[in-house]
C-alpha cells in the first residue's frame, strides 16, 4: 500500500513539474549591420525579476523588431535593417523547454529599413512595415512557421511640415484591431493612421478603407499605437511631438478625444518611442528619448472614459529607451536602452502605477526590442 501511495505522489509530482509555466523575454537588437548572435533569449522570474540568459540567435544582421506567434511556437524578426538596401523578414522555431531557437528561413522585406511586424491569429499571415521605404507587405506562412516571398506590397504617398523627418511616407507599425478583422497603419511622415480591413482568405489580404483613415496633428509623427484591454479605447505615442494621443475605437473607426504632453519637460525636439498599457488597464506608460530626459512617463487611465491623467516619469538609467515591456502578470516593467546597452528591470507598483528600481540589470548590445511570453500554463 504504502508503495502505491508513493507511486502516485511520484506521479502527481511529476505532472506538476512538467506542467511548470516559464516566461520567456525575447529581446531583439543592432549588430552594427554584420554579422552576430543578435536575437538573446532569457527565463524571466516573475517573483524576483530576476533574469537568466538561456540561448541566443548566430549569425543575424540587425533582428532589430521582433514578433511572437498566438500560439507562441515561432518568432519573427525584422532583418537586416537599417541598411542601404532591402531588408528582410526572418522565421525562427523557439522551443518552450530548452528556451532555444532555430532558424527556419527568411524573405526579402520588400523595401529598406524594415521596422516592425505582426502576425495573423491564426498564423497564416505575417505583415511587414518597411520604414524607409513607406511600404507594407504581406507574407503567407507554411505550417512549419516558414514565410513564402511576399505577396501584397503597399506603397504610402505623403509628407508633413517636418522636411527633415517627413521628407515622405514612413509607415512605423502595423497593428492588429482586437478581433483581427483591421490593421491600423501608423505613418510617422505623413501623419496619418491608415486602416485596411483584413482578409486572410484573399491574395491581397489588406483590403484599404481609406474613409476610416485617421488625420493626426500636422509635425506630431504617429509612431506606435496600442489597444486597451477592454477594446473600447486605443492610444498612440507621436514622436515628433512628444505627445500622447487617445481615441474611442469601435469597427475600424478611431475617434481621438485627448492629446497629452509625454515628457517631463520642454525640448528643442522630441524622440518618443514606445507605448504600452498595463494587463489590468489602469496605466498607460510611455518611453521618451533624448539624453537631458530617457524616461518613461506613467498616465493612469479613467476606465469609463478612458482619459488619461499623468502620474509621473521615472528615468530609465540608461539612454535611448527605444522599447519596454510589462511582464504577463503586470508587476514588472522592463526598459531596453539602446545606447546603453543596457536593460532595467523596474517593480511597479499596481495601485499607484509607479515605478521602482530593483537592482537588476543586464547587458545586451544595442537593445531595441523586447517581447514577453508564458509557456505552459
Amino acid at each position: 500500500m504504502k508503495n502505491i501511495v508513493f507511486i502516485l505522489l511520484s506521479l502527481i509530482t511529476q505532472c506538476a513539474v512538467g506542467q511548470k509555466s516559464k516566461t520567456y523575454l525575447f529581446v531583439g537588437t543592432y549588430t552594427d549591420g554584420i554579422s552576430g548572435e543578435g536575437i538573446y533569449v532569457y527565463e524571466f522570474n516573475p517573483k524576483s525579476g530576476h533574469l537568466k540568459k538561456v540561448s541566443s540567435g548566430e549569425g543575424l544582421v540587425n533582428p532589430s523588431f521582433l514578433t511572437i506567434s498566438l500560439n507562441g511556437n515561432f518568432i519573427y524578426a525584422c532583418t537586416d535593417t537599417k541598411l542601404p538596401h532591402s531588408g528582410s523578414v526572418s522565421a525562427f522555431k523557439f522551443d518552450s523547454t530548452t528556451g532555444s531557437i532555430t532558424f527556419i528561413n527568411k524573405q526579402n522585406s520588400g523595401g529598406e529599413n524594415p521596422v516592425f511586424l505582426t502576425a495573423s491569429k491564426n498564423n497564416e499571415i505575417v505583415i511587414n512595415a518597411n520604414y524607409t521605404e513607406g511600404t507594407v507587405t504581406t507574407f503567407t506562412t507554411n505550417p512549419d512557421g516558414s514565410l513564402n516571398p511576399f505577396g501584397q506590397l503597399i506603397r504610402f504617398e505623403g509628407s508633413g511640415i517636418n522636411t527633415r523627418r517627413q521628407d515622405k511616407s514612413h509607415i512605423h507599425a502595423a497593428v492588429f484591431s482586437p478581433d483581427y478583422e483591421y490593421v491600423f497603419f501608423p505613418d510617422l511622415g505623413a501623419d496619418k493612421i491608415h486602416v485596411y480591413q483584413f482578409d486572410p482568405n484573399q491574395l491581397e489580404p489588406l483590403i484599404s478603407r481609406q474613409d476610416r483613415n485617421y488625420s493626426a496633428s500636422p509635425g506630431s509623427g504617429p509612431r506606435h499605437f496600442e489597444f486597451h484591454p477592454n477594446q473600447q479605447f486605443a492610444y498612440c505615442i507621436e514622436e515628433l511631438s512628444g505627445t500622447v494621443t487617445a481615441f474611442r475605437y469601435a469597427s475600424g473607426v478611431l475617434d481621438s478625444f485627448q492629446t497629452i504632453f509625454s515628457y517631463s519637460k520642454m525640448q528643442d525636439e522630441f524622440n518618443s518611442a514606445d507605448i504600452h498599457i498595463s494587463p489590468d488597464g489602469r496605466y498607460l506608460y510611455a518611453s521618451n528619448r533624448w539624453e537631458n530626459e530617457n524616461t518613461i512617463s506613467i498616465f493612469s487611465i479613467d476606465i469609463e472614459s478612458g482619459r488619461l491623467t499623468l502620474v509621473g516619469h521615472q528615468f530609465t538609467f540608461g539612454d535611448h529607451p527605444r522599447n519596454f515591456t510589462l511582464d504577463p502578470t503586470g508587476n514588472f516593467l522592463i526598459v531596453a536602452n539602446q545606447v546603453t546597452n543596457n536593460i532595467v528591470v523596474f517593480k511597479r507598483d499596481i495601485k499607484s502605477g509607479l515605478l521602482k528600481r530593483t537592482g537588476k540589470v543586464i547587458h545586451v548590445p544595442s537593445p531595441s526590442c523586447l517581447k514577453m511570453r508564458v509557456y505552459g500554463r
